[in-house]
């Protein structure tokens, strides 16, 4: 039995989900806790409600819908393209102490016009919003992760900084952070002398055999989850993390691109821009974000009033294109937000690439919004 009521506008809700060829789905409360611990984030990983099977094995509140539609969208070999719709409750740690709340949404898997199901996406989002808070000017802002990462790839940063900066994008703080230690690299400390004069001279063999040596007379080797030459190959990323230094003109760059933000009206002339002015080549990345602009006009949505913000993101590791949330002008509150997943299905199993784009509603924030004078 649910812990918490459902809402008054559930069934205004499923009435919208239906008018939008949506199948409506339901996945179990208990789910597996692994693809959650990989694939979502560090943000939701620390809020897990997580237990285990009598085999030991880790298992956890459903804490979101994506995951698990996906999950049984690949069990149940259902062709696509395919949009699903659910309803239901989620489990996760919130500051507010709302540990148990309601959310629905859609997912839309398979559909191979990326920029016409973006927009979709947005749109449906917008116009349930509209039909549950009819009057409240909403406010949508928009970023993607795709855009971002083919300027970190630009410009020339090695894949471990490429890494970092991707996991951290839409965390200002973080990134923040991360572009401090690109200006100011420091020396790794606690290595081994010998080994700091290894990793100097380029030896790999002769890293490996110490390492091995090491590990021989330690008897660490026994219980050893990495072998030497693992081991030598992180340590090597290690230094060359704690090492690379981003010239000043580059991390200027870099600062630039992510304090842009302006409506979505100007948002393709001025990515062009800075993409010229910058010499960097972003090539498919911003003919994707122009068509889905595109897209959004031809639904009719005005784009002048959508912000885009090049340093948005969404604290989901999944995400791989448009990233986005709406809420009421003026107010804190996010109410929906969604985004592009394309390499999920295939990390969850899936055979074939499936594309995939899709968005949450928070139900307990929409009441709220409802109740509102």
């Amino acid at each position: 039995m649910p812990l918490i009521n459902m809402p008054d506008f559930a069934g205004m809700l499923l009435d919208e989900f239906a008018a939008r060829s949506t199948v409506r789905v339901d996945t179990p409360v208990i789910q597996p806790a692994e693809p959650f611990l990989d694939m979502a984030g560090e943000d939701l990983r620390r809020r897990i409600f997580m237990t285990e099977n009598e085999r030991g094995e880790s298992l956890c509140l459903r804490p979101e819908f994506t995951i698990p539609v996906c999950l049984r969208h690949i069990e149940t070999a259902t062709g696509t393209p395919k949009r699903y719709a659910y309803l239901g409750e989620v489990f996760r740690q919130r500051r507010d102490g709302a540990n148990e709340f309601y959310q629905a949404g859609i997912e839309d898997l398979g559909d191979t016009g990326i920029a016409s199901a973006d927009a979709r996406a947005i749109g449906d989002a917008c116009a349930v919003l509209a039909r549950l808070l009819p009057g409240k000017p909403l406010a949508v802002t928009l970023g993607d992760q795709a855009v971002f990462e083919a300027v970190v790839k630009a410009l020339g940063l090695p894949a471990g900084w490429q890494k970092r900066l991707i996991q951290a994008f839409g965390n200002s703080e973080q990134l923040d952070q991360l572009l401090k230690k690109l200006a100011s690299p420091n020396h790794v400390q606690g290595f081994d002398p010998m080994v700091t004069a290894l990793l100097a001279s380029g030896d790999d063999r002769a890293l490996i055999a110490h390492l091995d040596d090491t590990m021989q007379a330690t008897g660490y080797s026994t219980n050893a989850s990495r072998s030497p030459r693992e081991i030598a190959t992180r340590l090597k990323e290690k230094l060359e993390l704690a090492e690379t230094r981003l010239d000043g003109a580059a991390l200027l760059l870099l600062r630039e691109f992510l304090s842009l933000e302006l409506p979505l009206s100007e948002a393709s002339a001025a990515l062009s821009g800075f993409a010229d002015a910058a010499g960097l080549r972003l090539g498919p990345a911003l003919s994707r974000f122009d068509e889905r602009v595109a897209a959004l006009a031809n639904l009719g949505l005005d784009l002048g009033r959508i912000n885009y913000r090049a340093a948005f993101g969404r604290p989901l590791d999944y995400y791989t294109g448009l990233v986005f949330e709406i809420g009421i002008a003026e107010e804190p509150a996010v109410l929906a937000g969604g985004g592009r997943f394309d390499r999920l299905l295939t990390l969850l199993g899936a055979e074939d690439h499936i594309p995939a784009v899709g968005f949450s509603l928070w139900l307990d924030r929409i009441e709220t919004a409802r109740a509102a004078k």
